[in-house]
């Protein structure tokens, strides 16, 4: 009786075991989201997280970024937002991975209790995301970059205005740092003018700006307290190979192969990242006129600026002016024995917007030019202005970017 007892007393036991409903997993509860909404560290470690299905986001999938003294975390959805606020299945742009609850110290079950506040995802540096996770960038790097462009540029000559002309421009641009030292290259930097036949194509360019630990020259002045001021002289190295310049002038005809040329360059001032820099240059080069057959040693001088005026790198403003001789020539009709050059430019860029993160800017600019050495070409300046557009297909974010959490403050 006793063993009957206590086996229909088990079996009632397992029968409510089985009976009851399995545990469902917590409701994710947000808490009210904040004006503007907090955006994650990108310098903390973010959690994948598994809160259940809910209307706006059925994956359950969200990026946990938490306080566990305060049990507090900040969670955003692994997936972009739609305009309505719904989960899309495009995942997340430009996040860094998250960890697996399993890898946390505080078990994943116990996460899920905390109090979960809305938040936008962490970008990196020089990009921004909007509170549907969408990421776009907000930094350009027009030192690094495949620019097209196109503008509209009228020339005045000493015979007649040539309002019809419009030039063509190519080109790659880097830069890169190296400690110390800033290193620039261009590669195929190309003009085209058509209305006035002619172009100016560069295969290489190279130059550095460097900022010396040792002074060269430490004054002490005595007016009052001893004081010491430290002068560097920074320079530096300007190279460039194969260049060839043509142009037309009515029936007169140019033609210039620069087969390399080697410039001594002293910075007279450069920003704290050496992108911006006002500095003098140099030195020789050499030439062949291939239209007059003859070849020649052209020694140059050149004063320049090139200026990043923004953060962003949104405004760029580039001067200089230029002065060559050219030495070593044999006599040829029509021009003197040695020919001279000289060059002043002002140009202008704004970035107006970015196509997939690509950006199209305004370019504006003014040229001068005095030159003797095309035969029987009239000798008074030339004048240019230029306004068009260019896209740049390659311009990542600077070395100086901010995080995007800064940016949007």
């Amino acid at each position: 009786m006793l063993v009957s007892a206590v086996t229909l007393g088990f079996a009632l036991l397992l029968s409510q075991v089985e009976d009851s409903p399995p545990a469902q997993p917590p409701t994710l509860v947000l808490q009210p989201a904040r004006d503007p909404l907090p955006v994650q560290d990108a310098e903390r470690l973010v959690v994948c997280l598994n809160l259940g299905p809910t209307k706006s986001v059925p994956s359950g999938q969200w990026r946990a970024q938490c306080n566990h003294e305060q049990r507090h975390c900040l969670v955003t959805p692994s997936h972009e937002l739609d305009a309505s606020g719904q989960e899309t299945e495009r995942p997340l742009e430009r996040v860094r991975a998250c960890v697996s609850e399993i890898h946390v110290p505080v078990p994943g079950d116990s996460l899920k209790t905390y109090q979960m506040e809305p938040s936008i995802a962490d970008a990196p540096p020089g990009w921004y995301r909007d509170e549907r996770g969408r990421v776009m960038q907000f930094n350009f790097d027009l030192h690094r970059r495949i620019w097209l462009g196109g503008a509209w540029s009228p020339l005045q000559t000493p015979a007649k205005v040539l309002e019809n002309r419009v030039r063509l421009d190519f080109g790659i641009a880097l830069e890169i740092p190296d400690g110390k030292r800033l290193h620039r290259m261009r590669l195929l930097e190309s003009e085209l003018f058509l209305g006035e036949p002619s172009f100016d194509t560069t295969l290489f360019r190279y130059d550095f700006s460097v900022e010396r630990d040792e002074p060269l020259f430490r004054v002490t002045t005595f007016f009052g307290e001893p004081r010491r001021h430290d002068i560097s002289i920074n320079l530096g190295t300007w190279i460039e190979v194969l260049r060839v310049e043509e142009l037309e002038r009515g029936e007169l005809e140019g033609g210039f192969l620069t087969w390399g040329t080697v410039h001594a360059t002293l910075d007279l001032w450069h920003s704290a990242d050496k992108v911006s820099f006002v500095r003098v240059r140099a030195g020789p080069s050499a030439e062949r006129d291939y239209k007059n057959d003859v070849n020649t040693l052209v020694p140059g001088a050149v004063l320049e600026g090139d200026l990043t005026l923004d953060r962003d790198g949104f405004h760029h403003l580039r001067f200089g002016a230029e002065a060559e001789k050219v030495l070593l020539s044999r006599r040829v009709e029509g021009r003197p024995l040695r020919p001279e050059r000289l060059k002043v430019y002002a140009g202008y860029e704004l970035i107006l917007l970015a196509i997939n993160d690509q950006p199209l800017s305004l370019v504006a600019d003014a040229r001068g030019s005095w030159r003797n050495d095309l035969p029987h070409l009239p000798t008074r300046w030339e004048w240019s202005a230029s306004a068009g557009l260019r896209f740049s297909l390659w311009a990542p974010a600077r070395h100086t970017a901010p995080l995007a959490d800064k940016a949007r403050n």
